[in-house]
């Protein structure tokens, strides 16, 4: 497997962290309410901690997968940042969060990616005969 060069990392020392809290509160229809709609993170990686196990999903080969967390522990999503800087090696994986009847629920998510400047593309390194571009640098403002 193909391996960045250090000075390539330097896409991340102007690195922007936010954080955003959700709340879920109980529902009596959850099969007709979603918590919060498909989507995939922006970020390079976003960094979530559910307070009860099971919200998460992620969409594989079509169907819904739920997540279930271990206690006391964290779950680590690759964001479309990082597919695009890995040339697709690593892949941003689309996911919703769900509400549950029985009880309310909340999850933090950190997500840590580029500052609003400069711009996002592929690292060189990773780009071969084999593996043509798969994307094209964009500047972060416009993504």
């Amino acid at each position: 497997m193909a391996q960045m060069k250090a000075e390539e990392m330097e896409f991340f020392e102007e690195g922007r962290q936010a954080m955003r809290v959700n709340y879920y509160p109980p529902c009596h229809l959850p099969e007709k309410v979603i918590g919060l709609t498909l989507h995939s993170d922006t970020s390079a990686v976003t960094i979530l901690l559910q307070v009860i196990e099971v919200g998460l999903q992620i969409r594989k080969d079509e169907k819904w997968v739920p997540v279930k967390s271990l206690p006391n522990a964290f779950i680590a999503n690759i964001g479309d940042i990082l597919q695009i800087i890995t040339n697709g090696t690593y892949h941003s994986i689309e996911h919703r969060a769900t509400v549950t009847t029985k009880r309310e629920r909340l999850s933090f998510a950190t997500f840590c990616g580029r500052g609003s400047d400069g711009e996002i593309g592929l690292a060189p390194s990773l780009i071969y005969q084999q593996t043509p571009a798969m994307f094209k640098k964009v500047q972060v403002e416009q993504y």
